[in-house]
């Protein structure tokens, strides 16, 4: 018998109308019930500096990942992204 996960994974832009990313982190690891499900959250943005990146990080962003402009470059990033946590063994696979 074969078991199937559900996995969650937050990606979000950098810029966001009214809260952007990085605020958007801030709020989510606020929620205790949110933090101890593990959810891996990523940044997929074409905001791309230095600052940006170490404040990711320093929010314990989980990935970073510049957007491309070539739509069929974006499928295959999200096909990376997606494969990789699909096979990273989390609490949530237990």
């Amino acid at each position: 018998m074969v078991k199937h996960r559900c996995h969650l994974l937050f990606l979000s832009d950098i810029n966001l109308p009214r809260l952007d990313g990085l605020q958007l982190r801030r709020r989510l690891k606020e929620n205790a019930s949110l933090n101890l499900k593990c959810i891996p959250y990523l940044y997929f943005t074409t905001a791309l500096n230095q600052d940006v990146v170490i404040e990711a990080y320093s929010a314990s962003a989980q990935g970073f990942f510049v957007k491309p402009s070539n739509f069929n470059e974006i499928k295959q990033t999200l096909k990376f992204i997606i494969e990789y946590w699909k096979r990273c063994a989390s609490p949530n696979n237990f």
